[in-house]
């Protein structure tokens, strides 16, 4: 099925940003598809990683936001090393999670975490997702 993208639905501020933020241009990107294809990650993703590069270069930050992709990324560098343009999508990943966290809006509530679950994870753990998650 075609994804279909009017001018509307652009938010230009949102690619300027997160190229700002990362420091990569999505121009480099070709749309091979290696990054997806290393991912280890990828099979939990709601957008492959090569959809998540196309669709902020295009500036579709509700759907990217709506979905788990930025969330799920493990910064592994996997996708890094294979990449043939060497466009670092971990910094794009990080840089999406940076503008919505600086809205204030947590990804993960703490305090919604169940208490047997907080007995067992170690807090290295703990304390690196609330990182990765929290504003």
């Amino acid at each position: 099925m075609p994804i279909i993208i009017s001018d509307s639905q652009v938010v230009r501020d949102f690619v300027q940003k997160v190229e700002e933020i990362s420091g990569e241009k999505f121009s480099k990107c070709m749309q091979c598809g290696t990054c997806s294809g290393i991912c280890p990650m990828g099979a939990e993703m709601q957008l492959s990683p090569r959809h998540t590069v196309l669709m902020t270069k295009f500036g579709q930050k509700d759907r990217l936001l709506d979905s788990n992709t930025v969330w799920l990324c493990a910064s592994c560098h996997s996708c890094l090393v294979r990449c043939p343009r060497g466009l670092d999508l971990p910094k794009v990943m990080e840089a999406i999670r940076q503008i919505t966290l600086r809205t204030n809006e947590n990804y993960l509530e703490p305090f919604e975490i169940p208490d047997e679950l907080l007995e067992d994870l170690p807090p290295i753990a703990m304390v690196s997702c609330f990182r990765k998650h929290t504003a």
